[in-house]
Parts: C-alpha cells; sequence; structure tokens
C-alpha cells in the first residue's frame, strides 16, 4: 500500500501540539474590520485548539 499524502491545504492551518491535539486560528479576522469591536478583534488573532468533535478528521488529513 503507498503511503498516505498529507493535506496541504491542512497543513498551512493546522499544527500539531506537543500532547497531541492541533491547533488552528480564528476565522473573520481578515476583512471588513471596520465594523468589529477592538475587543473582538483582539481575541481573533489568538490561536485556539480543534475541538474534540473534528480532531479525528483534521488527524486523517494530516496523518505525519
Amino acid at each position: 500500500m503507498p503511503k498516505m499524502k498529507t493535506h496541504r491545504g491542512a497543513a498551512k492551518r493546522f499544527k500539531r501540539t506537543g500532547s497531541g491535539k492541533f491547533k488552528r486560528s480564528h476565522a473573520y479576522a481578515n476583512h471588513i474590520l471596520e465594523k468589529k469591536s477592538p475587543k473582538r478583534k483582539r481575541r481573533l488573532r489568538k490561536s485556539t485548539l480543534v475541538s474534540a468533535a473534528e480532531t479525528k478528521r483534521v488527524a486523517k488529513l494530516l496523518p505525519y
């Protein structure tokens, strides 16, 4: 059986942490920022973890 390929789109969006979880950035942070409050924009800059429900799907895309 051939090697699995890494999903390159997912590789650019997710990074695996030391404990095996996945880090991701927030959506809605790129344009139409004028109407968003400074507090909301500040929160969107921070990274967060992929939810438990989605972790299995992301792990399939990033086997290595």
